[in-house]
């Protein structure tokens, strides 16, 4: 009973505070300049989509599997200590071959070459 009766008061303190942050976040005074972009002053002049560089673009999606994949990574110590470490070591160490073939694989096509 009492916790059912706190998890209303939380809901409904939650729902009020809710209510409120959106009544009192809108901005009413809205004219042509605050709804214009901000280009350091000047009115844009050309358009906002500008080519997009197929290199920086490879370089973030790899950055990004490495990201991951260091995610992955890191919990192998951890569980090293609760199972079987022949088998986890077998697998740490093929996941880290596969992260250097291909790190290998794109250093040597050229996609880390940024210039």
């Amino acid at each position: 009973m009492l916790l059912s009766s706190i998890v209303c008061l939380t809901l409904t303190i939650s729902a009020i505070v809710m209510i409120l942050a959106s009544f009192l976040a809108k901005k009413t005074i809205a004219d042509r300049e605050k709804n214009s972009p901000y280009e350091c002053g000047f009115d844009p002049k050309n358009s906002a989509r500008l080519p997009f560089s197929l290199r920086f673009f490879l370089i973030a999606v790899i950055f990004m599997i490495f990201d991951v994949e260091i995610t992955l990574i890191l919990p192998i110590a951890y569980i090293l200590e609760i199972t079987n470490i022949f088998s986890w070591s077998l697998v740490g160490t093929l996941f880290i071959m596969i992260l250097l073939f291909g790190l290998y694989y794109e250093w040597k096509e050229g996609a880390l070459e940024w210039a």
